[in-house]
């Protein structure tokens, strides 16, 4: 059970070494920052393995039992999210290693990135709805700063926007969170589910609660219509930070912490399910629609990043077994696929300077590792055969079928082929073709970055055995259970703490 506060430790504890140390020792930033990650991804496989012999674990902070004592909780859904986020996370910041050599003040973007980790990580082990607040807020507020790391005025203008927004966003959950207090008189998630199911409740008060948390964690997943920020910000942050934010950020932030609240606080209700399967869908088709005029290669992926997102507020709101399933299967294929497609985007500007696709052409014959991996995370994300997005789409769109939404099936394939559509342009005009003149000098980047792509190319090809029985029941199973047992949450969670 130690090592469940580890999780929070580590990441702030390295933020505060780089802060300290990183200007004054040279190389001390990649290197402390990379064996913390590391560090944590070991931790985070541990915990998948720790769930399935012991179940749901308990930590209680300064030895208070909750619900009077602050807990952090490890069970099948936070172990899951807790191995794509540090995976993911290691893995662009080995990319960063090279890539960030442009910019100035490496360890100040370090120290931010261990910051934003450590909300991540924060928020998917909290126990308590306050501390899910407080982290979410470490998190949000160090990625405002990492958007405008640059400096320049469009990441200042984006970065700016962005804040904005995220703190509109928190506004809605502080607001959502201090009347669940008042209803249930406790923070405790566990708690605060056992006090729902036993008094009955306000329906119409715990519908407006669900509509505010809907609202505030909408927009910080970029679901439509809460997307505004996301095509300006995305674009404008450095591509090790764009990776992060679509490919890590709007699914802790948004997505997970929307499930944990719905699911086994609140219990899924079928208004708001019905609301999630609209929301999803609109963002699944206009998200997709919208790529396809992009020449901008990087907001050409944020529009793609909405699109995407549908798909999993899609299968969220179909609400059953398969569906959930193929939300969070899909969650971390787009994890996988969408930061390797970002940080693609950022090796070609790393190399040419530019993100225009119009300016581009040819490049596979510079830069033939970024151009096969954009190849592969291309096609997955596309949903192409044998390839991990290809099963995650497949398993949404059969649970569609059997939950009897056969045009919501019917309108995923076709975005499907519009995404297929708009990443075979990116391929066209960025890697086909005949390589211009004014790019025959360029070379691959750095041996750091093409090592992060080529393992997220790799993870994207064999991502699909995660569907093997054995496989499945300790990861994806182990997940889909703890959303699926709603309020029941509460039980696991209290068993546990005895």
């Amino acid at each position: 059970m130690s090592i469940i506060p580890l999780f929070v430790v580590i990441p702030l504890g390295c933020a505060f070494l780089i802060s300290l140390l990183g200007k004054r020792i040279k190389g001390l930033s990649d290197s402390l920052a990379n064996l913390g990650m590391l560090v944590l991804v070991c931790l985070s496989i541990y915990s998948i393995f720790l769930v399935k012999e012991v179940g749901a674990q308990v930590y209680k902070i300064g030895g208070w039992i909750p619900p009077i004592g602050i807990s952090m909780v490890l069970d099948g859904l936070s172990s899951f999210m807790l191995v794509v986020v540090n995976l993911v996370a290691f893995l662009v910041a080995i990319f960063s290693i090279g890539y960030m050599k442009k910019y100035t003040a490496k360890w100040k973007f370090y120290t931010l990135f261990m910051l934003m980790l450590g909300g991540m990580n924060g928020v998917i082990v909290t126990g308590d709805m306050f501390n899910l607040f407080v982290f979410l807020e470490i998190a949000s507020i160090a990625s405002y700063a990492l958007v405008a790391f640059g400096i320049e005025h469009e990441e200042l203008e984006a970065s700016f926007k962005y804040m904005v927004m995220g703190e509109v966003a928190s506004l809605f959950i502080l607001l959502g969170i201090a009347l669940l207090y008042s209803l249930t008189s406790t923070l405790n998630m566990a708690d605060m589910a056992r006090v729902l199911t036993a008094s009955g409740t306000n329906s119409k008060l715990v519908l407006f609660v669900s509509v505010l948390f809907l609202t505030g964690f909408g927009l910080k997943a970029a679901i439509m219509p809460f997307h505004a920020w996301l095509p300006d910000a995305h674009p404008s942050a450095p591509a090790p930070i764009s990776a992060m934010l679509s490919g890590l950020l709007i699914k802790v932030l948004g997505i997970y912490a929307l499930i944990r609240i719905f699911f086994n606080v609140l219990g899924a209700q079928p208004a708001m399910l019905n609301i999630l399967l609209i929301l999803g869908t609109i963002s699944m088709v206009a998200g997709g629609l919208l790529a396809i005029g992009q020449e901008d290669i990087k907001r050409m992926l944020a529009y793609s990043s909405i699109s995407q997102m549908g798909y999993i507020v899609l299968a969220i709101g179909i609400a059953t077994p398969l569906a959930i399933l193929g939300a969070l299967f899909h969650l971390i294929n787009h994890a996988i696929f969408k930061s390797l497609l970002f940080l693609n985007s950022g090796a070609i500007e790393y190399s040419t300077g530019t993100r225009d696709l119009r300016e581009m052409g040819g490049l596979n014959a510079r830069m033939p590792i970024t151009g096969t991996s954009s190849l592969i995370g291309s096609m997955s994300i596309s949903g192409i055969p044998p390839l991990s997005g290809f099963w995650s789409k497949l398993i949404i769109i059969f649970a569609a079928i059997q939950s009897r939404h056969y045009l919501l099936a019917l309108i995923a394939v076709l975005v499907s082929i519009v995404t297929l559509g708009y990443y075979l342009k990116l391929q066209r005009y960025a890697f086909f073709g005949k390589l211009k003149d004014k790019w025959k000098n360029i070379k691959e980047v750095p041996f750091t970055m093409r090592l992060s792509m080529v393992i997220l190319a790799l993870i994207s090809i064999v991502g699909g055995a995660l569907l093997i029985p054995g496989i499945r029941e300790v990861f994806l199973k182990a997940a889909t259970d703890a959303v699926y047992i709603g309020k029941d949450y509460a039980a696991v969670i209290f068993e546990a703490i005895k």
